[in-house]
């Protein structure tokens, strides 16, 4: 079996060079269709990036499995061996719309357990990485261990429709949240909110409807830095069926849990 180091090595190479080529197309013209909704977005550049991926880990590890945004993979139904889980463009819609705020996103598991976590900011150019065990870093730069903060001082990266009527939570729920802390930001790119929330940008991220392919590689990296990752119920996430997520640093994620979610 190839080492670690190895496959980290890889996935950080294929991850610069599939950012350069998006980069490059930011003056191509874009071949934009949608999935299950006018608003979600996939582009061609979405499909030629899992392609490289795809290509590039079957030549290297024929054994490792794929599971992808785009659905260029196996059809994976469980997490036992290797497993690669892609977002080739996190933020489609600001690829877009914007040319910024998207981002590469990279889950390498075994038998469950997160591996390998990158998150590519394209445009930043800024790799946030963490194999497990080995802490994580923004290019070179060690990333901090996350230090409790108080429930006052959060800032929470949070989508606003989330708090607007939905069927998924009671809005007041967390409107509440919103007027306890301090602000709320949203990027638009769970990968970037994730890599984020490492970095300590931000103290937290909710979101009541991810994929696996969302949260695979940002997961990886908050827990390297001591924060927690789970869903709105404080339970494991579902990485091969997706749902909610909470991401945050450690003290303050239970307090919000206990305060906020026990009746979500």
């Amino acid at each position: 079996m190839a080492s670690w180091k190895e496959i980290d090595t890889h996935a950080k190479e294929w991850t610069k060079t599939a950012g350069k080529r998006l980069r490059e197309s930011f003056k191509e013209t874009l071949n934009i269709s949608t999935k299950s909704n006018r608003n979600d977005l996939v582009t061609n550049m979405d499909k030629e990036t899992e392609e490289f991926f795809i290509t590039k880990i079957k030549e290297n590890y024929p054994d490792h499995r794929i599971l992808g945004e785009e659905g260029m993979g196996e059809g994976v139904t469980d997490l036992n061996g290797i497993v690669w889980i892609i977002d080739p463009i996190d933020g489609t819609m600001n690829f877009i719309h914007q040319q910024r705020n998207f981002a590469i996103s990279i889950g390498i598991y075994e038998n469950g357990v997160g591996k390998i976590g990158l998150i590519y900011d394209v445009v930043h150019d800024e790799l946030y990485h963490a194999v497990k065990g080995q802490g994580a870093y923004m290019n070179d730069v060690k990333l901090q261990e996350l230090e409790p903060v108080a429930l006052s001082d959060m800032i929470l990266s949070l989508n606003a429709t989330w708090v607007t009527e939905n069927k998924r939570i009671d809005p007041a729920i967390l409107s509440k949240l919103v007027k306890d802390i301090r602000g709320t930001r949203s990027y638009g790119s769970a990968a970037i909110e994730l890599a984020y929330t490492a970095a300590g940008r931000v103290d937290g991220y909710i979101s009541l409807r991810l994929a696996p392919w969302d949260v695979a590689g940002g997961a990886v990296l908050v827990e390297e830095v001591g924060g927690l990752v789970t869903d709105l119920r404080g339970k494991p996430l579902d990485l091969v069926n997706g749902g909610s997520v909470f991401a945050c640093r450690p003290v303050l994620h239970e307090e919000v849990l206990k305060k906020y979610l026990a009746d979500y």
